[in-house]
């Protein structure tokens, strides 16, 4: 029977740190076609008192090790290329995952596709399988937690044949139609597809409230910029994953890395929100994983004098960990922190200080950290000198374990490749994906009727633009993904890539293409800036009397820097996967009707305080 769950989506104008009212209802539907390994019964999982004896069977450096999530290189938890083992060696002091394993102990592994951990499903599965079969045969016998960043639009580490999923703010957009459904339904398939594959923790939902615009490392990543909306986006993906998809997740990135003009891989953010500021914005989506019993959550490496005023990074922070956090909204579950190799965790502390600091702080799982032989001996000697007590560790090792019984690895550690192919990639999937996808395209400008695209009288498109690098498994650069399902829908496209930065021999050579014969031109654009040279190839098209049409393919905030350049529409994609570069197409071509809404507000770019498409705003034909 289909779960029925009404929630409230904002059609206000927000402006930033403005918290606004919801209106419209969702429903949601139940995804088909879906092989999901299911959480253990509860009579199947190991009691809390076996975990206890387990963790008292211990010794110190198993418990230190049960606490880290480590990257490792290769295809193979025993045998992986001779390049992966020289990476191995260089940067972790071991040549396998299964050294890996036996030397630290780690209670978890995170895949990368650049570790090459994530070539193809039977690969990855055996992969799992690997690791758990070592991690098995040690003298403990605890199955290990294997994670991903999965969060689907721009940051996806599992490619096709997997089904690619929107992103967030993607999914933001969809929801002023669709309510919570698509969410849920996309993270209960995603989830179903990791679980198969033997990954059992998704570091997703992004909780985030994206109020910043120039924000460069949340952005789409984000449903948007109503916390009300938001709450209820990522209440419906933690039940779509650990209900439907039978896998752990992490909402992130706590307290709340929505308002910031810094990218925390890089520096130290501050989000100078006052308390009640916080409370209002950034809290909601926490609150809501946490009432949707979320089984992590992960932490931002930012500083929120509001909420500690000491400098130190959330990570890093007790009165946030474990003063707001766990008292103030009462969380019991897996503290992880972001990965300890950023530079937002490194400005103020050493690497051997960083890892016993975040425990003392509240966090339970330490992931990645960038050497880990420092990390590793820094908490055991805390532990010896008597900065951290052995029972502190316990109170995170319980909730480890807690979480590995809850999926169900104690008791189902493997998958299958007869599980994989009947659940990776399968037809239904893909289906719902394109049917997601076909929800969140927005339509922002539409002058003359210019779209959709007639076959007859505008047959001859050039499709030309920015070629980010393509998140994993996509078939092609964005221009050529989008100028082939053209083409596949009656037109006669190509494709010319003039990068992010055209220089004028590449904007001469657009123009020149677009007067020779095309009848309308599909510019990508991505994340363009006043002084953008993406805004001169606009411009010098549109002087070319051929049609302009704009495509964003990130944030979409681009429209109001090209406003005024002569381009007849504008599109927002909210990202340049295969599955959203297929439904832009089909909304160009006039196959499906645009029904996206803008999920954050756009700003003029003249006048940034004044609002020129407002949250909800978005056009139809």
């Amino acid at each position: 029977m289909p779960d029925r769950t009404s929630t409230r989506f904002a059609h206000s104008t927000p402006t930033r740190r403005t918290v606004l009212t919801a209106s419209a209802a969702s429903l949601v539907g139940a995804a088909t076609g879906i092989v999901a390994v299911a959480p253990a019964a509860a009579a199947d999982r190991p009691s809390t008192d076996r975990l206890r004896r387990l963790i008292a069977g211990m010794s110190l450096q198993e418990k230190v090790g049960q606490l880290f999530v480590m990257r490792v290189y290769g295809h193979s938890a025993t045998a992986p290329d001779q390049a992966d083992i020289d990476a191995n060696l260089k940067e972790i002091g071991v040549r396998t995952a299964a050294e890996l394993i036996a030397k630290y102990h780690v209670g978890g592994i995170i895949y990368f596709a650049w570790a090459h951990n994530t070539r193809d499903p039977h690969q990855i599965a055996d992969l799992s399988n690997g690791i758990q079969q070592v991690g098995l045969a040690q003298r403990t016998r605890i199955p290990l937690l294997i994670s991903t960043d999965q969060e689907h639009g721009i940051v996806a580490r599992v490619g096709k044949p997997a089904t690619l999923m929107p992103g967030a703010m993607a999914l933001g957009a969809g929801a002023f139609r669709r309510g919570t459904r698509d969410a849920r339904e996309a993270a209960r398939i995603a989830g179903a597809e990791l679980a198969a594959l033997g990954i059992r923790q998704n570091y997703a939902p992004d909780a985030d409230v994206n109020i910043d615009p120039a924000n460069p490392v949340i952005g789409v990543r984000s449903f948007g910029s109503v916390p009300q909306s938001v709450s209820a986006l990522v209440a419906a993906q933690v039940k779509g994953y650990q209900d439907g998809g039978g896998i752990a997740t992490a909402a992130k990135h706590f307290p709340g890395h929505g308002d910031t003009k810094d990218d925390s891989h890089d520096k130290l953010p501050v989000i100078d929100h006052t308390r009640e500021e916080w409370q209002a914005i950034d809290a909601p989506p926490f609150r809501a994983a946490i009432a949707a019993g979320i089984d992590s959550i992960m932490t931002a490496h930012i500083v929120v004098p509001a909420l500690d005023p000491s400098g130190d990074p959330a990570t890093l922070s007790r009165p946030i960990l474990t003063g707001v956090l766990r008292e103030e909204l009462g969380y019991r579950g897996v503290v992880v922190t972001d990965s300890l190799g950023m530079q937002g965790v490194r400005t103020k502390y050493g690497d051997d200080r960083v890892p016993v600091l975040a425990l003392k702080a509240g966090c339970d799982q330490l992931l990645n950290p960038p050497l880990l032989d420092v990390a590793w001996n820094a908490v055991l000697a805390a532990v010896k000198n008597g900065e951290l007590t052995e029972a502190r560790l316990d109170e995170s090792l319980l909730r480890i374990l807690q979480l590995k019984a809850r999926r169900g690895l104690f008791d189902r550690p493997y998958v299958t490749h007869r599980g994989v192919d009947r659940t990776v990639g399968i037809r239904p999937h893909l289906a719902a994906a394109d049917r997601i996808a076909d929800s969140t395209t927005t339509l922002l400008v539409n002058e003359d009727r210019t779209l959709p695209l007639n076959r007859r009288k505008r047959r001859n498109v050039l499709v030309l633009g920015v070629d980010p690098a393509s998140p994993s498994g996509t078939t092609g650069p964005p221009t050529t993904v989008l100028a082939a399902a053209l083409t596949q829908l009656g037109f006669t496209a190509t494709a010319l890539s003039t990068g992010s930065a055209p220089t004028r021999a590449k904007i001469d050579e657009a123009v020149a293409a677009a007067g020779a014969g095309k009848d309308v031109v599909v510019v990508a654009t991505r994340n363009v800036t006043p002084t953008s040279a993406q805004r001169t190839l606009v411009s010098e098209l549109a002087a070319t009397g051929v049609p302009v049409v704009t495509v964003a393919i990130q944030n979409p905030y681009d429209v109001a820097q090209l406003a005024g350049l002569g381009a007849r529409a504008h599109l927002a994609s909210y990202s340049w996967t295969d599955v959203e570069m297929q439904a832009a197409a089909r909304v160009l071509a006039g196959r499906v009707r645009p029904v996206g809404r803008l999920p954050v507000p756009v700003q003029k770019a003249a006048t940034p305080t004044e609002v020129l498409y407002p949250v909800g705003y978005g056009l139809s034909y």
